[in-house]
């Protein structure tokens, strides 16, 4: 049997780590994810997700930078202000984890993804009486095949910006 579950925006985040100056890891995060998981204990290839990121939500901890990243030179958030996926397929992956294959939509641009995704979580109630489940899920891809293509070269060899993103999910769903 099938329950339905909504993304808790509250408790939930994306996050997108990017290699900078081929030297270190600037983290990226987006406050404002919303969708729906529809979850199948029982047979878990007949869940699906449908989850909703709100990209002008976008936070790096540096004003400047989230408003480079905002603009067209990446996200292009005034024309593409969402990131969207709707899985495809959820199979059992062993030791409480599934892979979840999908449709990533990013700044314009569908493409699929597998996501290696951990839980869900056993369902357990909140303070507020509310039934809860968590997940947590983690993917790579290149920024390129998204049309996220701006860069610099840097005078040392190498660019300002890997073309490898990683992407963190730290989901709270709360039974519809």
């Amino acid at each position: 049997m099938s329950t339905s579950y909504k993304i808790d925006p509250a408790h939930s985040s994306a996050q997108f780590v990017v290699r900078h100056l081929m030297i270190t890891n600037v983290r990226g995060a987006f406050s404002g994810v919303t969708g729906t998981v529809v979850w199948d204990d029982a047979n878990p290839s007949q869940s699906t997700i449908d989850a909703i990121i709100d990209a002008t939500t976008l936070s790096t901890q540096d004003a400047t930078r989230d408003g480079h990243v905002k603009s067209p030179d990446f996200l292009d958030v005034a024309q593409y202000p969402t990131i969207e996926f709707k899985s495809s397929s959820i199979a059992p992956a062993g030791d409480g984890e599934l892979t979840v294959k999908g449709d990533l939509t990013l700044h314009g641009v569908t493409k699929p993804v597998t996501l290696k995704v951990e839980g869900p979580t056993p369902e357990s109630k909140d303070p507020y009486g509310n039934l809860r489940i968590g997940a947590s899920a983690t993917t790579k891809i290149k920024r390129s095949d998204f049309g996220l293509v701006w860069n610099a070269p840097l005078e040392t060899g190498g660019f300002a910006l890997s073309d490898e993103l990683k992407i963190e999910l730290e989901l709270s769903l709360i039974k519809s």
